[in-house]
């Protein structure tokens, strides 16, 4: 079973932000899970909700705002309150996690097509890293239509099918690399569906090891976790300097649960 870490190691650290995707790769993490939206100036911003009055000082929709907007933005958290950070933009994670990586999942946000064009800008924002990076990459959403539209604009892109009600004809359409979703709804029928045509299924979130384990049995690929030391050997791979960067917290043994 792989283990992808759940906007970073969320629970010891603000979801989708440097300090969690850092602490995720001291987990010995090389496989992530991230949200993106598209700001007023086309910046991908990495973030859960549309609006980014739910964790952060501001309140505005990240539709309507800029890249200077989001600079004076921060992240209301329960962490050490030490701890100043503000929503990252893509580019900003990737040096964090590139070095040794794996898989990115990037899902999607873009509901009822709010973020018109996401789907090329970010699929030509990604390609300047080259076609060994872009074979890491792989795109889910809940959202059907962004994911049509992202398979007829990249043939060859892994797509992810992010769904709560499987539906086995739109990963078929989608020529879909892997199904994900919640593990109150996966089954080992579903499971055995997917894998019989090539497809890899992850479930999402799981933050203990016997759900992981009774996953595992009925054949279930991979999990996201938003505590990846649970399941990972704590092999740091930060450098020194990185780690004084984006580490001022640490793991810990406490584990806070995701909503998701």
């Amino acid at each position: 079973m792989i283990y992808f870490a759940h906007r970073g190691a969320s629970a010891h650290a603000p979801a989708n932000t440097l300090p969690a995707f850092a602490l995720a790769r001291q987990a010995g993490c090389t496989r992530y899970e991230l949200d993106i939206h598209l700001s007023k100036d086309h910046r991908l911003v990495v973030h859960h909700d549309y609006n980014l009055g739910t964790d952060t000082s501001c309140t505005r929709d990240i539709k309507d705002i800029t890249f200077e907007d989001l600079q004076a933005c921060r992240v209301l958290h329960g962490f050490d309150r030490s701890l100043v950070v503000r929503p990252p933009v893509l580019s900003e994670v990737f040096p964090v996690i590139m070095e040794e990586l794996e898989m990115l999942n990037l899902e999607i946000k873009n509901d009822d097509n709010v973020y018109p064009g996401i789907e090329e800008i970010l699929w030509r924002r990604l390609n300047t890293f080259g076609p060994a990076a872009m074979k890491k990459m792989l795109f889910s959403s809940f959202d059907y239509p962004t994911l049509q539209r992202l398979r007829h604009l990249a043939p060859t892109a892994q797509i992810g099918l992010l769904t709560r009600l499987f539906e086995p004809q739109k990963a078929r359409n989608l020529n879909a690399y892997s199904v994900h979703m919640s593990k109150t709804r996966i089954t080992k029928e579903i499971v055995d569906i997917c894998h019989s045509e090539g497809r890899k299924v992850f479930v999402y979130t799981v933050n203990d090891k016997y759900t992981a384990r009774s996953l595992e049995r009925i054949g279930v690929d991979g999990i996201f976790t938003d505590d990846p030391a649970l399941f990972l050997p704590q092999t740091a791979t930060l450098s020194a300097e990185a780690c004084e960067k984006y580490t001022p917290l640490k793991l810990s043994k406490k584990t806070k649960n995701s909503r998701y």
